[in-house]
């Protein structure tokens, strides 16, 4: 089968000035159009030519550099009122002339589809030639309620019955990515036949370029990036580390974003999977491998602990960039950059970036505002994470019930996380000021009513900070107790391991910051003197390789 492609592009444009020679995303725009003409070469039995017809010695320039034939399109055939049809008519009699042959097959493909890709092309020429269609063009399908115009001018509608968009009849628009025929339906006034297929495409690939905000929507789409993410988030670990990776995710809109977690990360997964993202499960690194391998992300999202060296340079084999967090591992020195938010250090090392400003905070502690300080504590907030490992949650629970007996106007509010294993040994006591809440949807709002809190040391403490809660720590394991932000410094009196401190030091503690406001003002004071509020923006510039992020020091 011997096919011809023609590339139809001007010089002028109306819109657009130049549009067709302007650099998009580093190349000119009509190198897109080529390079993916070109690439179709590789289909077997095909045999294939590329032309472009242009009126443009500039634009010329540019296709003969890229080894594609260039037809000078003749002056009546470049004004604005010419059609398409004897624009190819004329491109495919001087191919058959110049090659001495007849096509079989003429595909014209705008320049101004710059996201088409070329598996897109593929699948539609093996389309056409499998079936016995005269003409198969690109569109995508946009059902919505429309309105014309009748020949009185009166406005008219285009349906019978209004539904709702995924109810309503299918409404196909052509993109102008491409339209493939028989070369018996080319003439200088067609080109489409009396069987005509539609193949329809992503609301990606059909962007047109025309306008300014088309051009706009086209840089965002081709600096789009498939981000994967692997994570764990399991009771023996917690879920700071899914939590983590699912802020992110929300602020990487615009992106290709997937999930791969362990497959002992049952929590971890169940959560992703109702945030609505997708979440492969991974048996082991070999798996793992694999998954790198089929689905070719272009930057990588370790939030898994410690990495090793060999698992880092496994991942390299197919990803260009690889982010970690919180890695202190051999593997650390391989990444492109190590995001350390939980620890504290005074010098940032040639690919870490260490403590606070470097937390990434949800979008509910933005919008919610600290209370005024109250001399007097009258709300208590105990929360211990999404699994709490070590069930702090049911030693507070006992020691609330005894701190009730000398402050029984105290209100304690347990938030339990919906891993917390042992929901149904605690529950709300009204006579003992004692009030269990489940996988509450919106942390925030209940962190802005408390004068006091008791966690661990993971993210929750940053949450408190940026709510201005004065709080006593413990934390749940010896990694955990180098996170050195929850201390005095900041607003927050460190207990260390939750395991190896009594109860009643903790008893103590409590007590004594209710009877001190003015130590629990001076607390609140430390810790809204920290701003939260562009960590994302400087993780997702480390994540994305934006140089901005070296001016932001």
């Amino acid at each position: 089968m011997k096919i011809l492609i023609v590339i139809p592009a001007r010089g002028g444009s109306k819109r657009i000035p130049r549009k067709n020679v302007r650099i998009m995303c580093g190349k000119p725009l009509i190198a897109y159009s080529i390079e993916n003409a070109r690439a179709l070469k590789s289909i077997p039995d095909f045999d294939l030519d590329v032309a472009v017809s242009t009126d443009d010695e500039e634009l010329g320039s540019i296709v003969k550099k890229r080894g594609v034939e260039v037809i000078a399109r003749p002056a009546e055939l470049a004004t604005d009122r010419v059609t398409l049809d004897p624009v190819i008519f004329h491109a495919v009699n001087y191919m058959e002339e110049e090659k001495g042959i007849r096509y079989d097959v003429v595909i014209t493909m705008q320049a101004t589809s710059p996201t088409l890709k070329t598996d897109t092309v593929k699948a539609a020429i093996e389309y056409f030639a499998a079936h016995d269609f005269d003409t198969v063009l690109s569109a995508t399908n946009r059902p919505h309620l429309s309105w014309g115009v009748s020949s009185e001018g009166e406005y008219v509608r285009n349906y019978e019955k209004r539904l709702n968009s995924q109810e309503l009849p299918p409404n196909y628009i052509e993109t102008g990515g491409f339209l493939i025929t028989r070369r018996e339906c080319v003439t200088e006034n067609a080109r489409i036949g009396k069987k005509v297929s539609i193949f329809e495409i992503s609301e990606d690939e059909a962007v047109d370029i025309d306008t300014y905000p088309d051009w706009i929507l086209c840089e965002n789409i081709l600096r789009r990036r498939k981000i994967m993410f692997r994570t764990v988030g399991k009771r023996s670990v917690g879920m700071g580390h899914v939590y983590r990776c699912l802020t992110l995710a929300y602020k990487l809109t615009g992106h290709e974003v997937v999930f791969a977690a362990s497959e002992d990360s049952d929590i971890g997964i169940e959560k992703i999977r109702e945030s609505g993202f997708n979440v492969i499960s991974i048996k082991d690194d070999a798996h793992f491998e694999q998954v790198l391998a089929e689905e070719k992300p272009d930057i990588l999202i370790n939030d898994i602990l410690d990495t090793s060296a060999g698992y880092m340079l496994m991942a390299a084999k197919y990803v260009k960039r690889i982010i970690n967090f919180e890695d202190v591992g051999p593997g650390a020195q391989y990444a492109d950059a190590v995001i350390n938010a939980l620890y504290e250090k005074g010098e940032k090392l040639h690919n870490e970036y260490y403590g606070s400003r470097y937390f990434c905070i949800r979008d509910e502690f933005l919008e919610e505002h600290p209370k005024d300080f109250s001399e007097e504590v009258k709300n208590v907030l105990v929360i211990f994470g999404g699994a709490d490992p070590s069930d702090l949650t049911g030693r507070l629970y006992n020691i609330c019930k005894r701190l009730h007996k000398d402050h029984p106007d105290v209100e304690f509010h347990f938030l339990l996380g919906f891993a917390y294993p042992y929901a149904d040994r605690i529950t709300t006591c009204e006579n003992e000021k004692i009030f269990i809440h489940k996988d509450v949807k919106r942390v925030s709002s209940y962190m802005s009513k408390m004068d006091l809190a008791i966690t661990s040391q993971g993210r929750t403490v940053y949450e408190l900070a940026s709510m201005g809660v004065p709080a006593v720590v413990l934390a749940q394991n010896d990694r955990e107790a180098k996170h050195v932000f929850a201390g005095i410094q900041n607003g927050f009196i460190n207990l260390g391991i939750g395991s190896e401190t009594d109860d009643e030091t903790v008893i103590s503690t409590i007590g004594w910051l209710f009877d001190t406001p003015n130590v629990r003002r001076e607390m609140r004071k430390l810790q809204l003197q920290k701003d939260f509020s562009k960590g994302h923006e400087r993780v997702i510039r480390l994540i994305l390789d934006d140089s901005d992020e070296n001016a932001d020091g």
